[in-house]
């Protein structure tokens, strides 16, 4: 390589954020997933033994996936090739496979191809990759933000051996953090920072295990420092920023509270109202519900606003709850639901959050029953199972012609005319109790109630 070419390099690298350049060398360098990249455990093992094959990287932003498929293609010897599927399409897939099938077959060097936001690709894109795939032509590596067994095809799902990232603990990205500031060819250990400590435990809380967001917020703070600082000494004007980088005249950068919170921009929620994380916040927000929880509740509901959610869906989500989690052991819970849902079309965002907000502590405030759900459940499935039972004669219509002649609705009692306004007679037709109140709420009241019923009807 001449010096022209290392200067690029160089010069390209330094044109890199923080988080880029600190991307991991070896695999003893990467921080987190343990989980699957331990000593003895599965993806280690696979490394070890050569026998990779296609893998999907699944997890949140920050967490390693670009940069272990770096690793792997080293650590593999495969020669690395990558795509972004939002900007790719299908002959540029073909043009990275077909050069990978004449690497193999000339060379017998192997190719890992990197697709990034793999979810992204249509039915058409992932179906072009099987061949590929099944002969070895080369190693896949998807990585995807969205549930692959939502987003991606059976058939590749079937073929590759998914690991799922988990956003990094708060000691791994101090680990990063403080490696970022000791290097000096590729971090920045070439500024004198002083790392307090509350800052440094601030980056780590409010990057929510995004490692990309953590080095960008300290680069930002030590870089607006730095400039800030010469922006007042002299002879400041014309500065070359790629030889600020290479000789650092700035003094010592107090890298505070303040300033951590100062650099931490506000992060963008990842939120796909249409795939895995729409079903697992909504499932979220009704558990929480369900359990009792309102400070969870409120959390699960704001996330979801926050990520562009239908309110509609909201609303009908909370009608849902309020007879499925609450019913009669609170039957006012019901009729809040339903007013909400109505304000909800009447005033829309952002005012009817504050409607959503009352709903959904009121409904997690509540006693909890689903005995109406159980019994619904339980007369469907044994009318699901065959057992269909004849309406008694007595309670037929007889209004219309020639009912009576049948005999229809002969000996039926009145309800109202009998005492307590409870008429001793069969309504069903064989012996059954499908609703069992629980004794929490209303339904203590109701319980009492129906035993008094059942014990009348049973007089007959």
């Amino acid at each position: 390589m001449s010096l022209l070419d290392v200067s690029e390099a160089a010069n390209r690298r330094r044109a890199q954020p923080l988080a880029a350049r600190m991307r991991p060398v070896s695999l003893e360098e990467f921080v987190g997933q343990q989980h699957f990249l331990g000593e003895g455990k599965l993806l280690r093992r696979l490394i070890a033994a050569d026998r990779l094959g296609s893998v999907i990287f699944y997890g949140p932003p920050g967490t390693g996936k670009t940069a272990l498929a770096n690793l792997l293609a080293s650590a593999t010897r495969s020669t690395f090739r990558q795509l972004n599927a939002v900007t790719s399409g299908v002959k540029d897939l073909r043009d990275v496979l077909d050069e990978a099938r004449d690497r193999l077959s000339t060379s017998g060097n192997k190719t890992l191809l990197f697709i990034d936001e793999i979810h992204r690709f249509n039915k058409t894109q992932q179906d072009a990759l099987l061949p590929d795939v099944e002969e070895g032509i080369a190693t896949l590596v998807g990585a995807t933000t969205q549930n692959p067994f939502f987003a991606i095809n059976s058939a590749l799902i079937s073929r590759s051996r998914v690991f799922q990232f988990e956003p990094l603990s708060n000691d791994d990205l101090k680990t990063l953090l403080l490696r970022a500031l000791a290097d000096k060819d590729r971090g920045l250990g070439h500024y004198d920072v002083r790392m307090h400590d509350d800052a440094l435990d601030y980056l780590t809380k409010v990057s929510d295990g995004d490692a990309r967001r953590a080095l960008g917020a300290m680069e930002v703070g030590v870089i607006s420092s730095c400039e800030a600082s010469r922006s007042r000494g002299p002879g400041s004007i014309g500065r070359d920023r790629a030889s600020e980088t290479d000789s650092p005249t700035c003094p010592p950068v107090e890298f505070t509270r303040a300033l951590a919170e100062e650099s931490v921009q506000r992060k963008q929620v990842d939120y796909d109202a249409t795939g895995d994380t729409h079903y697992d916040a909504a499932s979220a927000l009704i558990k929480s519900i369900r359990g009792s929880d309102p400070d969870a509740a409120i959390y699960w509901l704001a996330r979801m606003l926050e990520g562009g959610e239908d309110v509609r869906f909201l609303a009908r989500r909370i009608v849902i709850a309020a007879s499925e989690d609450i019913g009669n052991a609170d039957p006012q819970a019901l009729p809040i639901a339903v007013a909400a849902m109505q304000a909800c079309e009447f005033v829309g965002l952002p005012e009817c959050q504050l409607t959503l907000a009352q709903a959904v502590t009121y409904l997690a405030c509540a006693p909890k029953s689903n005995a109406a759900t159980v019994a619904i459940g339980e007369a469907r499935h044994d009318v699901r199972e065959g057992r269909i039972l004849p309406v008694p004669v007595h309670l037929q219509d007889k209004h219309y012609a020639g009912a009576k002649r049948l005999g229809h609705g002969e000996g039926y009692q009145y309800s109202h005319d009998a005492p307590e306004g409870v008429a001793a007679q069969d309504y069903l037709g064989i012996e059954r109790e499908y609703y069992r109140p629980v004794p929490r709420g209303f339904e203590i009241e109701l319980a009492e109630r129906l035993q008094a019923i059942r014990k009348r009807l049973h007089e007959r």
